[in-house]
Formats: structure tokens, C-alpha cells, sequence
């Protein structure tokens, strides 16, 4: 059974009388509230890195980096969006300056690995509290139950099928497909035709990672009724985004916060090995046939979409070994997957991509990020903290998800993640108190 925070319900909404907040905290937490409006207007893949980078560069001072110096993880994320400026811009000079492509390079820059520097940074040098940014998730993910029924109402009276482009998105350079806001649609699942949709999102994995990520980070929610709202958000925006990845990632994610509250990885492991190799032992079957089968399930549910990624995938490796220490820095191929559908290179797994665009060097850069990201969290996991066991859980998640798809394309549509996580991490510092509860926020504003 997973701890919570104490539980006060009176506090169903956020108040100035109630709670005071900073001027960052009242950013962040109206940005992420009004996440359908953004969507609407077209303007998330500009509007979060501006909000976030501006914040950060208002409270950055020399003091503040002395006083108060990032984790690792920030700075390896730092490291790793300049490696990704440094091979975009060989790029660009190796194919000529094209303007479009340099600004859609820049854009990129600012919205993927920049932007996650940027929120993890954001709460050492400003003042952004956990229980702030987990109720704004809160209210965002309960608002994913509203949507989904103006959707699937919309797809019964066949209303909107195919879209709009935002007046506003139009403005933006790059490719205006992730910027058409896109209403549910049906998408066959093993065989049967289903409801699907994509949110606020781009592309329905990118909404799984996102719902997975709400249900964790809403468990912290110390509002009971609004807690079960968000959570049931969460479940529904998962089964609306069929998205394979973070179905499995939901249960892998809860087993692993399990395992940190009952202090069960050893013993977990140890018997989870023996039962594999007993049932294997047993039936007469090596380990990769035991796990062949239900790799073999989970590719029929969807099998062309499949077929499809690991295409792009193979074709992606396949570029990356003409250009393998620094890679190719901006997508410069596109595989042929039938008739006259092309897709750019680097499009799914996030590691065949930063090794196409950047690579051995800035996939050394990204994996060291990752796992400084990881055992940022891990200690103080491991003593108890329960938002630092719901943030390794999420970080689990992501990095099974980033194997279906690009993390410097999923990054601004979760970014209030790495803002929370961020917080997480300046909470969890010895020397500074751990807020858990909306009560203390108040006290201490």
C-alpha cells in the first residue's frame, strides 16, 4: 500500500487567502492549469520553454549558483543541450545555411533538452514548492475527464474528425503536423476499433507518458477528493492514448514504488530470478523464448504501427553508422515505409535518435544525464522520501517510454514533470525541511 501525505479536505481549490504563493509558483501553477488553453491557441512547443527560461533568467544571479549549486543531473542536462547545439550547428554548415532549418534547430534546442535544464533548475534559484506544482497537476489531470467526454461526444455525433491548425501555430517554424490540434478518432487494437485521442498532446504515446506521469505525481495530491479526480484522470487519459509503453510502464512503475516502501528490491529480485529460471527449467524452454511470446502479443496489438517504428528504427542506425562520433546534428533522411509515406529518420526511440543526430559523443552525454537523473533521487528514495520514490518511478516510466519515442519531441509536453521533479530535488536536501503537506505551506508563507 503506497503512503500518503497527511490529508486535509477543505482545500479544494488554490487561494491567496489561503496560501501564499511566490510569483514563480503562481506562473507555473497557472501555466500548467490552463494547459487546454494553450493547446487550443497552438502555442505550447514556444510558450512553456519562454515561461520557464524567462523565470529562470530573472531569478539567475552569480550568488545563487554559489549558494545554491544544481545537482548533477541539471548540469549533465546542460551538457547535453550543448552538445546538441554543437552537432546541429555542424550540421547545418555541412548542408548550408538554410534558414528554416537553423530556426527550427533553435526551437528544438529551447524545447527539449534546454527546457528540462531550465525546470530542474528553476526551483534551486527561485520559490517553487512540490505541494504547489503537484495541485496544479492535480487540476490539470482531473480536467483530462472533461475533455475526453467533449471527445467522445464529438466522435459519436462525428464533429471535428479531422482538426484544426491554430491561427497562432501557423506562425511558428518547423512542422505545423504536431501543432494541429487533433480530436479522438477510431484506431484498431488488436483487430477491434477503439476510441483514441491525444489530448493536449501531439501523438498518443506522448499522452500515455503524460497520464502515467499525472497518476504518480497526484498520489502527493493532500486534497482526498481532488486526489481521486486527478487519478482517475490519469487512468482514463492512459486508456483514451493506447499507448502501449506506458501500459506497461503504469504497472512497472507502481511495482517499483512498492518495492521502495516495503524495502523489497533485493528480496523481490532474488525471487523474481529463481521463478524465471524454475519455470524455464521446468518447461524445457531457454529465457529468450520465455519472454519471445509476449514480446510477440504486445507487437500484434498494433502490429503495423510496429512494423512501422522498427523500420524507422533499423533505417536510423543504419545513417547513424555513416556518421558515428558526432552523428548527423539535424535529420537529414527519411525512410520509405509504403507507396508515398515517408518519415524522417530518428523519429521513434529516443536512443537510435540522439545516436543519429549526435552521436557516440552526445550519447555518452545522454545516457550520463540519465542516470545522474536516476540516482539523484535514489538515496533519498531509499530513506523514505515519498515524493523521491514516486520521482525514481517516474523516471523508470520515461525511460521505457523514450524508447518509443523522442524525448527532445516529448519534453515540452512534460515539462511540468521535470518542473515537479526539480522541486522534488531542492526539497530533498538535508539542510532544507521537506514539505509534504499543503498545511505547512501555509504556515510557512
Amino acid at each position: 500500500m503506497l503512503n500518503l501525505p497527511s490529508i486535509r479536505p477543505d482545500f479544494l481549490s488554490i487561494s491567496t487567502q489561503d496560501v501564499i504563493l511566490s510569483r514563480s509558483e503562481r506562473i507555473v501553477y497557472w501555466t500548467i492549469v490552463l494547459t487546454p488553453v494553450w493547446w487550443l491557441m497552438g502555442i505550447q512547443p514556444l510558450f512553456y520553454p519562454l515561461v520557464v527560461s524567462g523565470l529562470l533568467a530573472t531569478h539567475f544571479s552569480i550568488d545563487k549558483v554559489i549558494q545554491k549549486p544544481l545537482p548533477a543531473c541539471a548540469w549533465a542536462w546542460l551538457a547535453m543541450s550543448i552538445t546538441m547545439m554543437w552537432t546541429a550547428i555542424l550540421g547545418i554548415n555541412e548542408m548550408g545555411f538554410n534558414l528554416q532549418t537553423a530556426a527550427a534547430a533553435a526551437v528544438t534546442f529551447i524545447k527539449s533538452y534546454f527546457l528540462i535544464f531550465a525546470c530542474l533548475a528553476l526551483p534551486f534559484w527561485s520559490h517553487v514548492r512540490v505541494q504547489v506544482v503537484t495541485r496544479a497537476v492535480a487540476w490539470m489531470a482531473s480536467g483530462f475527464l472533461v475533455t475526453i467526454a467533449i471527445e467522445i461526444a464529438m466522435l459519436v455525433l462525428k464533429i471535428g474528425s479531422n482538426g484544426y491548425l491554430p491561427p497562432l501555430a501557423r506562425l511558428l517554424p518547423g512542422d505545423k503536423g504536431s501543432l494541429r490540434v487533433m480530436f479522438a478518432n477510431y484506431s484498431p487494437f488488436l483487430g477491434i476499433p477503439l476510441p483514441r485521442s491525444v489530448l493536449y498532446t501531439p501523438d498518443p504515446p506522448i499522452l500515455g507518458l503524460c497520464a502515467v506521469l499525472c497518476f504518480l505525481i497526484c498520489l502527493g495530491e493532500t486534497n482526498r477528493r481532488l486526489r481521486n479526480l486527478a487519478l482517475a484522470g490519469s487512468i482514463g487519459a492512459l486508456i483514451v492514448s493506447a499507448s502501449r509503453s506506458a501500459w506497461v510502464g503504469l504497472p512497472v512503475a507502481l511495482l517499483v514504488s512498492v518495492c521502495f516502501q516495503s524495502g523489497l528490491f533485493r528480496q523481490i529480485s532474488l525471487w523474481l530470478t529463481s521463478l524465471v529460471l524454475l519455470v524455464c527449467s521446468t518447461l524445457q524452454i531457454p529465457i529468450v523464448g520465455l519472454i519471445q511470446k509476449p514480446i510477440e502479443e504486445f507487437n500484434q496489438a498494433r502490429a503495423d504501427s510496429s512494423a512501422e517504428r522498427a523500420l524507422v528504427v533499423q533505417k536510423t542506425l543504419e545513417a547513424w553508422q555513416e556518421s558515428p562520433w558526432i552523428g548527423w546534428g539535424v535529420i537529414r533522411g527519411r525512410a520509405h515505409l509504403y507507396e508515398d509515406s515517408y518519415i524522417g529518420l530518428g523519429s521513434f526511440s529516443t536512443y537510435a535518435a540522439v545516436l543519429y543526430l549526435h552521436g557516440i559523443v552526445g550519447f555518452i552525454v545522454f545516457v550520463v544525464a540519465l542516470l545522474l537523473t536516476l540516482f539523484s533521487v535514489y538515496t533519498p528514495a531509499v530513506r523514505g522520501n515519498s515524493f523521491c520514490i514516486w520521482a525514481f518511478a517516474c523516471l523508470v516510466t520515461l525511460y521505457i517510454s523514450c524508447n518509443a519515442t523522442p524525448l527532445s519531441w516529448m519534453a515540452v509536453n512534460i515539462w511540468f514533470f521535470f518542473a515537479w521533479l526539480g522541486a522534488v530535488l531542492s526539497e530533498a536536501r538535508p539542510q532544507q525541511p521537506r514539505l509534504t503537506s499543503w498545511d505547512q505551506i501555509s504556515g510557512q508563507s
